[in-house]
């Protein structure tokens, strides 16, 4: 059984599971392929001159990697409530994880499937979003939402935030107290 599943390796998904991973949370990010990052040139990212949509992609997967994430490239078809969690069905397989992070972009058709609360959208073109607690709960505990599927705005930079966000509140709340990660320069 996973901690964590992740579904979608967009800039928000992709940072919830950096996150879940290095946190030593055994952690899988179940990935259509269809993340509308990959059309996108960035500029606007603080610390990065620019990049293009595709290698922001590239790179997060990287990271998730060095810190032992899986990623397989799946569909998500449903997920049901099982006794220690959920059971995620992909079009390949299926998995168990105790939480799953919902960050699945501009698509709401898996998480309403599923029973999951939605609200009008805020931002150009989002229509419908997850309604969603400040920390990415959504109306069905153990599931948790990040990005733009949670109604945050579309930019990379802050879908990625939102997810790290989701992240450090779903590890704390499985570690018992707040989870901080902090780096320090190595001399």
């Amino acid at each position: 059984m996973y901690d964590v599943v992740i579904i979608g390796a967009g800039p928000a998904g992709a940072s919830a599971a950096l996150f879940t991973a290095k946190a030593g949370k055994k952690t899988l990010v179940v990935d259509n392929d269809k993340s509308v990052t990959k059309r996108a040139w960035l500029e606007n990212h603080y610390g990065v001159a620019e990049i293009s949509g595709p290698d922001l992609v590239a790179v997060g997967k990287k990271q998730l990697s060095k810190f032992g994430a899986e990623i397989v490239q799946a569909t998500v078809t449903t997920i049901n409530k099982i006794e220690n969690g959920f059971k995620i069905e992909t079009d390949q397989n299926e998995v168990e994880a105790t939480h799953v992070i919902v960050a699945t972009g501009m698509m709401t058709d898996l998480a309403e499937t599923i029973g999951l609360t939605t609200k009008p959208g805020t931002e150009p073109r989002i229509k419908t979003v997850l309604d969603v607690t400040a920390a990415g709960k959504t109306n069905i505990e153990g599931i948790w939402a990040a990005g733009t599927v949670a109604g945050v705005s579309m930019h990379t930079i802050i879908t990625a935030g939102d997810g790290a966000k989701v992240a450090i509140n779903v590890i704390s709340e499985m570690n018992g107290t707040r989870y901080v990660d902090h780096d320090m320069l190595k001399s």
